[in-house]
């Protein structure tokens, strides 16, 4: 995923309603007035909301007659967890190293504990 799409997720996704929103349509699809129920604000600002998620490919619109059903698209966060995957992997990494080379140094050094008073 290209950073600036990651950048893009994570901006849309940083905002609480929009996180909200995302959560309500991983249960189903709903259209822009079953969604505006959920807040105290206009259908004009709930469907902003909407657009910026859009725009980061978090869900997509479809039209179903005289509905237009609100998607989550799931792909986008297979890829964000891809990504974030690799990187908890590093850290992982760089911990057990750490870990080893303070036992190296635990065991190079016992008599730091043979001086100690409690």
């Amino acid at each position: 995923m290209h950073a600036q799409a990651i950048v893009t997720v994570f901006s849309a996704l940083a905002d609480e309603t929009r996180l909200d929103i995302v959560t309500r349509l991983a249960t189903g699809d709903a259209t822009l007035s079953e969604l505006a129920e959920h807040y105290d604000m206009s259908i004009q600002a709930v469907s902003k909301h909407l657009s910026v998620l859009e725009d980061a490919g978090v869900v997509s619109r479809r039209r179903e007659a005289q509905r237009r059903p609100v998607r989550l698209e799931a792909e986008v966060f297979d890829l964000m967890t891809k990504w974030i995957e690799r990187y908890r992997q590093d850290a992982e990494a760089r911990y057990r190293r750490l870990d080893q080379l303070l036992t190296q140094f635990d065991d190079q050094n016992p008599e730091k504990d043979e001086g100690a008073t409690p």
